[in-house]
């Protein structure tokens, strides 16, 4: 059973890991410098995370939590899809943005296909899951009408997109990462022009072909 005490105990133990990543970098940094920066044991360290890797995992699921929370207020008030799409993408870099120098560094082993810090791998998956149904809500409550078949994938397929934003912005040096601001835009108009068009009743034969690929690249 959890305690409030070792929650608070976790929750310096995971800032203080943040701080030494932002310092050091991913690789240079020890789970023994983790501890003694916060104060503890390295026993102790290890008894509320196993390993660095989990660490990382922690903020996944932290940085998660501040996204659901920054995004209900647009899925409350909004109704047009573009409006949601952009609404939690914007909650989703405002909300990473005080990490932008040190998804840099993870960035360098989070892209390892084989990394349990890859967005797509199996000890990713849980935050994985929960923020394809974020977008699953994004959908859900829009004034746009997404066909069933179509509705099954599109959450994932939103998720990638996104992804593919964060990406960007990870990359991104212009002053306020404004390049990513502006391809966001750009690119959520697109994005909503192909749901509505992909949602036509005309485009069935096509949109079934298409799921058909997605399902097959999946497995």
């Amino acid at each position: 059973m959890k305690t409030r005490k070792g929650e608070q105990t976790r929750a310096l133990i995971l800032e203080t890991a943040l701080e030494l990543f932002r310092e050091r970098g991913y690789d240079d940094t020890t789970m023994r410098a983790i501890a003694e920066r916060a104060g503890f044991a390295l026993g102790n360290a290890y008894y509320y995370f196993g390993s660095k890797e989990h660490l990382v995992q922690g903020f996944y699921a932290r940085v998660h939590r501040d996204q659901l929370a920054a995004c209900q207020p647009v899925l409350e008030k909004e109704r047009g899809l573009k409006a949601r799409l952009l609404g939690v993408l914007d909650a989703v870099l405002i909300t990473i943005e005080p990490y932008h120098r040190f998804a840099g560094t993870l960035f360098k082993s989070a892209a390892d296909p084989q990394s349990p810090l890859n967005p797509f791998s199996r000890e990713s998956e849980p935050v994985r899951l929960e923020s394809i149904s974020l977008f699953a809500e994004v959908l859900e409550n829009s004034n746009v009408k997404v066909p069933s078949d179509l509705k099954a994938e599109l959450p994932y397929l939103l998720w990638l997109y996104h992804m593919g934003i964060v990406l960007f912005w990870i990359h991104d040096n212009s002053p306020g990462q404004s390049r990513t601001r502006r391809l966001m835009e750009l690119t959520a108009d697109l994005v909503v022009k192909l749901i509505k068009l992909a949602s036509s009743p005309l485009m069935r034969p096509l949109r079934q072909t298409t799921l058909r690929l997605l399902a097959t690249l999946k497995e």
